[in-house]
Protein backbone atom coordinates (compact mmCIF):
# COMPACT_ATOMS: atom_id res chain seq x y z
CA UNK A 1 0.00 0.00 0.00
CA UNK A 2 1.66 3.28 -1.19
CA UNK A 3 1.80 5.68 1.72
CA UNK A 4 -0.99 8.22 2.39
CA UNK A 5 0.90 10.99 2.69
CA UNK A 6 2.10 10.43 -1.19
CA UNK A 7 -1.15 10.36 -2.97
CA UNK A 8 -1.50 12.53 -5.77
CA UNK A 9 -5.17 14.35 -6.25
CA UNK A 10 -5.87 11.67 -8.77
CA UNK A 11 -5.17 8.89 -6.16
CA UNK A 12 -7.22 10.63 -3.46
CA UNK A 13 -10.08 10.56 -6.24
CA UNK A 14 -9.86 7.38 -6.83
CA UNK A 15 -10.13 6.75 -2.93
CA UNK A 16 -13.18 9.33 -2.71
CA UNK A 17 -14.64 7.33 -5.58
CA UNK A 18 -13.98 3.59 -4.23
CA UNK A 19 -15.24 4.41 -0.60
CA UNK A 20 -18.59 5.53 -2.27
CA UNK A 21 -18.74 9.54 -1.05
CA UNK A 22 -17.82 10.58 -5.01
CA UNK A 23 -19.62 13.97 -4.08
CA UNK A 24 -16.29 15.33 -2.71
CA UNK A 25 -14.60 14.80 -5.93
CA UNK A 26 -15.31 17.64 -7.39
CA UNK A 27 -14.21 19.72 -4.04
CA UNK A 28 -11.18 17.66 -3.43
CA UNK A 29 -10.37 17.44 -7.12
CA UNK A 30 -6.69 19.24 -5.95
CA UNK A 31 -6.36 17.60 -2.42
CA UNK A 32 -2.83 15.30 -1.75
CA UNK A 33 -2.93 12.88 0.12
CA UNK A 34 -0.90 14.90 2.63
CA UNK A 35 -4.00 17.70 2.37
CA UNK A 36 -6.76 14.79 2.84
CA UNK A 37 -5.49 13.77 6.37
CA UNK A 38 -5.30 17.10 7.59
CA UNK A 39 -8.73 18.00 7.35
CA UNK A 40 -10.57 19.00 10.16
CA UNK A 41 -14.06 19.57 11.57
CA UNK A 42 -13.45 23.50 10.76
CA UNK A 43 -12.81 22.83 7.07
CA UNK A 44 -16.51 21.18 6.62
CA UNK A 45 -17.69 24.79 8.06
CA UNK A 46 -16.53 27.01 5.21
CA UNK A 47 -17.08 26.55 1.73
CA UNK A 48 -17.33 24.46 -0.50
CA UNK A 49 -17.02 21.75 1.99
CA UNK A 50 -20.26 22.76 3.61
CA UNK A 51 -22.20 22.25 0.87
CA UNK A 52 -21.59 19.02 0.01
CA UNK A 53 -22.83 17.11 3.16
CA UNK A 54 -25.76 17.71 5.98
CA UNK A 55 -23.88 15.79 8.31
CA UNK A 56 -20.84 18.08 8.50
CA UNK A 57 -18.42 16.11 6.96
CA UNK A 58 -18.27 13.06 9.71
CA UNK A 59 -18.82 10.39 8.17
CA UNK A 60 -15.85 11.58 5.66
CA UNK A 61 -13.63 11.88 8.63
CA UNK A 62 -14.33 9.08 9.79
CA UNK A 63 -12.79 7.33 6.72
CA UNK A 64 -9.81 9.06 7.08
CA UNK A 65 -9.22 8.35 10.82
CA UNK A 66 -9.48 4.77 9.84
CA UNK A 67 -7.15 5.48 6.68
CA UNK A 68 -5.06 6.94 9.46
CA UNK A 69 -4.71 3.77 11.32
CA UNK A 70 -4.54 1.67 8.53
CA UNK A 71 -1.48 3.98 7.76
CA UNK A 72 -0.04 4.14 11.15
CA UNK A 73 -0.14 -0.13 11.78
CA UNK A 74 1.84 -0.30 7.94
CA UNK A 75 3.96 2.13 9.02
CA UNK A 76 5.12 0.68 12.14
CA UNK A 77 4.64 -3.00 12.42
CA UNK A 78 8.34 -3.50 10.71
CA UNK A 79 11.32 -3.74 13.32
CA UNK A 80 8.88 -3.75 16.10
CA UNK A 81 7.63 -6.57 18.08
CA UNK A 82 4.25 -6.91 19.29
CA UNK A 83 3.50 -3.20 18.86
CA UNK A 84 6.08 -2.65 21.70
CA UNK A 85 9.21 -0.53 20.50
CA UNK A 86 12.95 -1.77 21.80
CA UNK A 87 14.97 -0.02 24.18
CA UNK A 88 19.02 -0.24 24.18
CA UNK A 89 20.03 -2.68 26.76
CA UNK A 90 22.72 -2.63 29.19
CA UNK A 91 24.71 -4.50 31.15
CA UNK A 92 25.32 -4.05 34.76
CA UNK A 93 28.05 -5.67 36.74
CA UNK A 94 26.80 -6.76 40.17
CA UNK A 95 28.61 -6.88 43.52
CA UNK A 96 29.41 -10.76 42.87
CA UNK A 97 31.07 -10.41 39.12
CA UNK A 98 28.07 -11.42 37.28
CA UNK A 99 26.93 -9.34 34.78
CA UNK A 100 23.07 -9.16 33.50
CA UNK A 101 20.93 -7.61 32.10
CA UNK A 102 18.88 -4.65 33.57
CA UNK A 103 14.45 -5.04 33.85
CA UNK A 104 14.10 -1.49 32.06
CA UNK A 105 11.01 0.29 33.44
CA UNK A 106 10.18 -2.89 35.30
CA UNK A 107 9.13 -4.72 32.57
CA UNK A 108 11.71 -8.24 31.91
CA UNK A 109 13.62 -8.12 28.52
CA UNK A 110 14.24 -4.74 28.06
CA UNK A 111 11.18 -3.57 26.51
CA UNK A 112 9.38 -0.88 27.47
CA UNK A 113 5.66 -0.14 27.38
CA UNK A 114 4.39 2.12 25.86
CA UNK A 115 0.30 2.82 25.03
CA UNK A 116 -0.57 3.74 21.47
CA UNK A 117 -3.81 5.70 21.20
CA UNK A 118 -5.36 4.83 17.95
CA UNK A 119 -8.65 6.91 17.60
CA UNK A 120 -11.40 4.41 16.30
CA UNK A 121 -14.51 5.49 14.51
CA UNK A 122 -17.91 4.60 16.53
CA UNK A 123 -19.90 1.98 14.64
CA UNK A 124 -22.21 3.52 11.88
CA UNK A 125 -25.47 2.58 10.61
CA UNK A 126 -24.87 0.95 6.88
CA UNK A 127 -24.62 3.75 4.34
CA UNK A 128 -27.55 1.76 2.08
CA UNK A 129 -30.18 0.45 4.65
CA UNK A 130 -32.47 -1.96 3.50
CA UNK A 131 -35.56 -1.23 4.95
CA UNK A 132 -38.61 -3.57 3.19
CA UNK A 133 -40.96 -2.13 5.66
CA UNK A 134 -40.25 0.47 3.53
CA UNK A 135 -40.46 -0.46 0.28
CA UNK A 136 -43.70 -2.32 0.88
CA UNK A 137 -45.44 0.65 1.53
CA UNK A 138 -44.39 2.34 -1.57
CA UNK A 139 -45.89 -0.80 -3.45
CA UNK A 140 -49.01 -0.75 -1.46
CA UNK A 141 -48.77 3.09 -2.79
CA UNK A 142 -48.13 2.32 -6.28
CA UNK A 143 -51.03 -1.16 -6.31
CA UNK A 144 -53.07 1.85 -4.66
CA UNK A 145 -52.41 4.11 -7.81
CA UNK A 146 -52.98 1.50 -10.55
CA UNK A 147 -56.15 0.23 -8.86
CA UNK A 148 -57.22 4.00 -8.83
CA UNK A 149 -56.65 4.21 -12.22
CA UNK A 150 -58.69 1.95 -13.83
CA UNK A 151 -61.47 3.14 -11.58
CA UNK A 152 -61.05 6.43 -13.26
CA UNK A 153 -60.80 4.77 -16.82
CA UNK A 154 -63.91 3.12 -16.48
CA UNK A 155 -65.40 6.25 -15.08
CA UNK A 156 -64.07 8.22 -18.31
CA UNK A 157 -65.09 5.83 -20.38
CA UNK A 158 -68.53 6.55 -19.69
CA UNK A 159 -67.98 10.26 -20.32
CA UNK A 160 -66.52 9.56 -24.14
CA UNK A 161 -68.85 11.01 -26.82
CA UNK A 162 -69.34 8.47 -29.61
CA UNK A 163 -67.15 8.62 -32.68
CA UNK A 164 -70.08 9.57 -34.68
CA UNK A 165 -71.07 12.43 -33.17
CA UNK A 166 -67.74 13.68 -32.07
CA UNK A 167 -64.90 12.55 -34.64
CA UNK A 168 -61.28 11.99 -33.60
CA UNK A 169 -59.15 15.33 -33.35
CA UNK A 170 -56.71 16.73 -36.11
CA UNK A 171 -53.39 15.24 -35.34
CA UNK A 172 -50.05 16.27 -37.21
CA UNK A 173 -48.57 12.74 -36.83
CA UNK A 174 -51.98 11.06 -38.42
CA UNK A 175 -51.99 13.29 -41.38
CA UNK A 176 -48.41 12.18 -42.63
CA UNK A 177 -48.73 7.91 -41.23
CA UNK A 178 -51.81 6.13 -41.83
CA UNK A 179 -52.68 3.69 -39.23
CA UNK A 180 -50.79 0.31 -38.88
CA UNK A 181 -53.41 -2.38 -37.22
CA UNK A 182 -50.46 -4.60 -35.86
CA UNK A 183 -48.34 -1.66 -34.93
CA UNK A 184 -50.24 -1.15 -31.30
CA UNK A 185 -49.10 -5.23 -30.57
CA UNK A 186 -45.63 -4.22 -31.57
CA UNK A 187 -45.67 -1.53 -28.84
CA UNK A 188 -46.75 -3.64 -26.01
CA UNK A 189 -44.49 -6.75 -26.86
CA UNK A 190 -41.94 -3.98 -26.61
CA UNK A 191 -43.07 -3.32 -23.08
CA UNK A 192 -43.27 -6.51 -22.13
CA UNK A 193 -39.45 -6.89 -22.88
CA UNK A 194 -38.47 -3.51 -21.37
CA UNK A 195 -40.17 -4.66 -18.34
CA UNK A 196 -39.13 -8.44 -18.38
CA UNK A 197 -35.48 -7.29 -18.47
CA UNK A 198 -35.71 -4.74 -15.53
CA UNK A 199 -36.99 -7.38 -13.59
CA UNK A 200 -33.99 -9.55 -14.13
CA UNK A 201 -31.86 -7.02 -13.58
CA UNK A 202 -33.68 -6.01 -10.23
CA UNK A 203 -33.15 -9.18 -8.71
CA UNK A 204 -28.97 -9.11 -9.33
CA UNK A 205 -29.16 -5.49 -7.70
CA UNK A 206 -27.42 -5.66 -4.58
CA UNK A 207 -29.62 -2.70 -3.49
CA UNK A 208 -32.77 -3.73 -4.83
CA UNK A 209 -34.83 -2.69 -1.91
CA UNK A 210 -33.68 0.71 -2.08
CA UNK A 211 -34.29 0.86 -6.38
CA UNK A 212 -37.33 -1.25 -5.72
CA UNK A 213 -38.65 1.82 -3.67
CA UNK A 214 -38.19 4.89 -6.10
CA UNK A 215 -39.61 2.67 -8.65
CA UNK A 216 -42.78 2.00 -6.88
CA UNK A 217 -43.02 5.81 -5.77
CA UNK A 218 -42.34 7.36 -9.33
CA UNK A 219 -44.31 5.15 -10.81
CA UNK A 220 -47.11 5.32 -8.69
CA UNK A 221 -46.99 9.26 -8.99
CA UNK A 222 -47.01 9.24 -12.41
CA UNK A 223 -49.93 6.95 -12.88
CA UNK A 224 -51.75 8.89 -10.11
CA UNK A 225 -51.29 12.14 -12.34
CA UNK A 226 -52.77 10.41 -14.93
CA UNK A 227 -55.93 9.81 -13.44
CA UNK A 228 -55.72 14.11 -13.33
CA UNK A 229 -55.35 14.45 -16.44
CA UNK A 230 -57.77 11.71 -18.01
CA UNK A 231 -60.71 12.99 -15.74
CA UNK A 232 -60.42 16.50 -16.31
CA UNK A 233 -60.19 16.40 -19.94
CA UNK A 234 -61.99 14.12 -22.25
CA UNK A 235 -61.34 13.49 -25.32
CA UNK A 236 -62.36 11.78 -28.07
CA UNK A 237 -60.85 8.75 -29.79
CA UNK A 238 -58.40 8.85 -31.69
CA UNK A 239 -59.50 6.80 -34.31
CA UNK A 240 -62.28 6.04 -36.27
CA UNK A 241 -61.29 2.28 -36.05
CA UNK A 242 -61.76 2.11 -32.36
CA UNK A 243 -64.54 -0.22 -30.71
CA UNK A 244 -65.28 0.55 -27.21
CA UNK A 245 -67.09 -1.50 -24.94
CA UNK A 246 -71.06 -0.37 -24.39
CA UNK A 247 -71.35 1.72 -21.39
CA UNK A 248 -73.05 1.09 -17.89
CA UNK A 249 -75.21 3.57 -16.99
CA UNK A 250 -74.52 3.33 -13.64
CA UNK A 251 -74.59 -0.44 -12.94
CA UNK A 252 -71.92 -0.60 -10.54
CA UNK A 253 -71.55 -4.78 -10.21
CA UNK A 254 -70.78 -4.65 -13.73
CA UNK A 255 -68.28 -1.40 -13.26
CA UNK A 256 -66.39 -3.82 -10.84
CA UNK A 257 -66.37 -6.83 -12.98
CA UNK A 258 -64.63 -4.64 -15.87
CA UNK A 259 -62.60 -2.96 -13.45
CA UNK A 260 -61.10 -6.25 -12.49
CA UNK A 261 -60.48 -7.86 -16.26
CA UNK A 262 -58.82 -4.77 -16.44
CA UNK A 263 -56.32 -5.57 -13.63
CA UNK A 264 -55.62 -8.80 -14.37
CA UNK A 265 -54.65 -8.38 -17.70
CA UNK A 266 -52.48 -5.65 -16.68
CA UNK A 267 -53.81 -2.96 -18.65
CA UNK A 268 -52.97 -4.70 -22.06
CA UNK A 269 -54.98 -4.54 -25.12
CA UNK A 270 -52.80 -7.97 -26.28
CA UNK A 271 -54.65 -9.74 -23.68
CA UNK A 272 -58.26 -8.24 -24.37
CA UNK A 273 -58.18 -6.75 -20.71
CA UNK A 274 -58.68 -3.35 -22.21
CA UNK A 275 -61.16 -2.13 -24.45
CA UNK A 276 -62.79 0.84 -22.90
CA UNK A 277 -61.85 4.50 -24.48
CA UNK A 278 -60.83 7.42 -22.91
CA UNK A 279 -57.70 7.30 -21.17
CA UNK A 280 -55.74 9.19 -23.47
CA UNK A 281 -54.31 12.20 -21.95
CA UNK A 282 -51.52 11.54 -21.11
CA UNK A 283 -50.21 7.50 -21.98
CA UNK A 284 -49.69 4.75 -20.05
CA UNK A 285 -47.90 2.90 -22.25
CA UNK A 286 -45.20 5.81 -22.91
CA UNK A 287 -44.70 5.81 -19.54
CA UNK A 288 -43.64 2.06 -18.84
CA UNK A 289 -41.89 1.77 -22.14
CA UNK A 290 -39.86 5.28 -20.47
CA UNK A 291 -39.35 4.74 -17.35
CA UNK A 292 -38.20 1.43 -17.51
CA UNK A 293 -35.41 2.17 -19.96
CA UNK A 294 -34.43 4.86 -17.46
CA UNK A 295 -34.18 2.50 -14.46
CA UNK A 296 -32.20 -0.10 -16.78
CA UNK A 297 -29.77 2.51 -17.41
CA UNK A 298 -29.40 4.45 -14.90
CA UNK A 299 -28.86 0.98 -12.57
CA UNK A 300 -26.81 -1.21 -14.71
CA UNK A 301 -22.91 -0.54 -15.53
CA UNK A 302 -21.94 2.28 -17.85
CA UNK A 303 -19.56 -0.22 -20.05
CA UNK A 304 -22.57 -2.00 -21.47
CA UNK A 305 -23.74 0.67 -23.98
CA UNK A 306 -24.87 -2.07 -25.84
CA UNK A 307 -27.54 -3.11 -23.62
CA UNK A 308 -28.29 0.77 -22.79
CA UNK A 309 -29.09 1.23 -26.97
CA UNK A 310 -30.83 -1.97 -27.28
CA UNK A 311 -32.92 -1.17 -24.21
CA UNK A 312 -33.28 2.58 -25.61
CA UNK A 313 -34.62 1.45 -29.20
CA UNK A 314 -36.97 -0.99 -27.67
CA UNK A 315 -38.60 2.35 -25.86
CA UNK A 316 -38.67 4.78 -28.91
CA UNK A 317 -40.17 2.26 -31.35
CA UNK A 318 -42.69 1.03 -28.88
CA UNK A 319 -43.13 4.83 -28.63
CA UNK A 320 -43.51 5.25 -32.28
CA UNK A 321 -45.71 2.27 -32.84
CA UNK A 322 -48.70 3.79 -30.42
CA UNK A 323 -48.90 6.59 -32.70
CA UNK A 324 -48.52 4.43 -35.65
CA UNK A 325 -51.25 2.65 -34.56
CA UNK A 326 -53.50 5.64 -34.00
CA UNK A 327 -54.22 4.69 -30.78
CA UNK A 328 -53.33 7.51 -29.16
CA UNK A 329 -53.40 11.41 -29.75
CA UNK A 330 -49.62 13.11 -30.17
CA UNK A 331 -50.07 15.11 -27.20
CA UNK A 332 -50.39 12.06 -25.30
CA UNK A 333 -46.81 10.85 -25.87
CA UNK A 334 -45.53 13.65 -25.54
CA UNK A 335 -47.02 15.06 -22.42
CA UNK A 336 -46.10 11.04 -21.21
CA UNK A 337 -42.73 11.29 -22.27
CA UNK A 338 -42.11 14.84 -20.71
CA UNK A 339 -43.46 14.21 -17.20
CA UNK A 340 -41.74 10.73 -16.67
CA UNK A 341 -38.18 11.75 -17.43
CA UNK A 342 -38.81 15.01 -15.13
CA UNK A 343 -40.26 12.95 -12.58
CA UNK A 344 -37.08 10.27 -12.87
CA UNK A 345 -34.62 13.32 -13.05
CA UNK A 346 -36.28 15.32 -9.71
CA UNK A 347 -36.33 12.48 -8.03
CA UNK A 348 -33.13 10.93 -8.44
CA UNK A 349 -31.70 14.69 -8.12
CA UNK A 350 -32.38 14.93 -4.73
CA UNK A 351 -31.77 11.30 -3.31
CA UNK A 352 -28.05 11.95 -4.45
CA UNK A 353 -27.41 15.49 -2.87
CA UNK A 354 -28.04 15.26 0.63
CA UNK A 355 -28.36 18.84 0.95
CA UNK A 356 -31.38 18.88 -1.14
CA UNK A 357 -32.97 16.10 1.39
CA UNK A 358 -33.24 19.22 4.31
CA UNK A 359 -36.51 21.53 3.71
CA UNK A 360 -34.52 24.90 3.40
CA UNK A 361 -35.63 28.44 1.96
CA UNK A 362 -32.96 27.95 -0.92
CA UNK A 363 -34.21 24.59 -1.35
CA UNK A 364 -37.06 25.23 -3.80
CA UNK A 365 -37.64 21.14 -4.54
CA UNK A 366 -38.65 20.98 -0.90
CA UNK A 367 -42.21 22.27 -2.02
CA UNK A 368 -43.29 19.50 -4.41
CA UNK A 369 -46.15 18.17 -2.76
CA UNK A 370 -44.63 14.45 -2.61
CA UNK A 371 -41.55 15.75 -0.71
CA UNK A 372 -42.07 14.45 2.85
CA UNK A 373 -42.92 10.97 1.69
CA UNK A 374 -39.39 11.63 0.01
CA UNK A 375 -37.57 12.26 2.71
CA UNK A 376 -39.27 9.31 4.90
CA UNK A 377 -38.22 7.01 2.22
CA UNK A 378 -34.55 8.77 1.31
CA UNK A 379 -33.63 10.08 4.80
CA UNK A 380 -31.47 6.78 5.60
CA UNK A 381 -29.50 6.89 1.69
CA UNK A 382 -26.26 8.62 2.30
CA UNK A 383 -25.31 9.16 -1.48
CA UNK A 384 -25.59 7.64 -4.35
CA UNK A 385 -26.81 3.81 -4.60
CA UNK A 386 -23.73 1.75 -6.35
CA UNK A 387 -24.60 -0.24 -9.01
CA UNK A 388 -23.45 -3.22 -7.22
CA UNK A 389 -24.44 -6.76 -8.19
CA UNK A 390 -24.53 -9.48 -6.64
CA UNK A 391 -25.91 -13.35 -7.47
CA UNK A 392 -29.26 -13.84 -5.35
CA UNK A 393 -29.80 -17.31 -5.07
CA UNK A 394 -27.76 -20.00 -2.96
CA UNK A 395 -27.32 -22.13 -6.22
CA UNK A 396 -25.13 -22.59 -7.76
CA UNK A 397 -22.35 -21.15 -6.48
CA UNK A 398 -19.03 -21.18 -8.55
CA UNK A 399 -15.74 -20.85 -6.32
CA UNK A 400 -12.89 -20.07 -8.62
CA UNK A 401 -9.96 -21.25 -6.09
CA UNK A 402 -9.21 -20.06 -3.09
CA UNK A 403 -9.20 -16.16 -2.16
CA UNK A 404 -6.70 -15.24 0.67
CA UNK A 405 -6.54 -11.74 0.94
CA UNK A 406 -9.48 -9.35 1.21
CA UNK A 407 -10.28 -6.88 -1.02
CA UNK A 408 -12.89 -3.78 -1.42
CA UNK A 409 -15.85 -4.20 -3.20
CA UNK A 410 -15.56 -2.36 -6.23
CA UNK A 411 -18.39 -0.72 -8.28
CA UNK A 412 -18.39 -0.43 -11.31
CA UNK A 413 -19.43 3.59 -12.16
Amino acid sequence: MKEVLLWSPEEVTNWLTENAVPEYCEPLKSFTGQDLINLTEEDFKKTPLSRVSSDSGQRLLHMIETLKMAHHIEAHKNGHINGHIPVSMRNTTHENGFSSKMKLNGVPNGYKKEMIKIPMPEPERSQYPMEWGKTFLAFIYALFCFIFTTVTISVVHERVPPKEVQPPLPDAFFDRFDRVQWAFSICEINGMILVGLWFVQWLLLKYKSIISRRFFCIVGTLYLYRCITMYVTTLPVPGMHFKCSPKLFGDWESHLRRIMKLIAGGGLSITGSHNMCGDYLYSGHTVILTLTYLFIKEYSPRRLWWYHWLCWTLSMVGMFCILLAHDHYTVDVVVAYYITTRLFWWYHTMANQQVLKEASQTNLLARVWWYKPFQYFEKNVQGIVPRSYHWPFPWPVLHRGRQVKYSRLVNDT
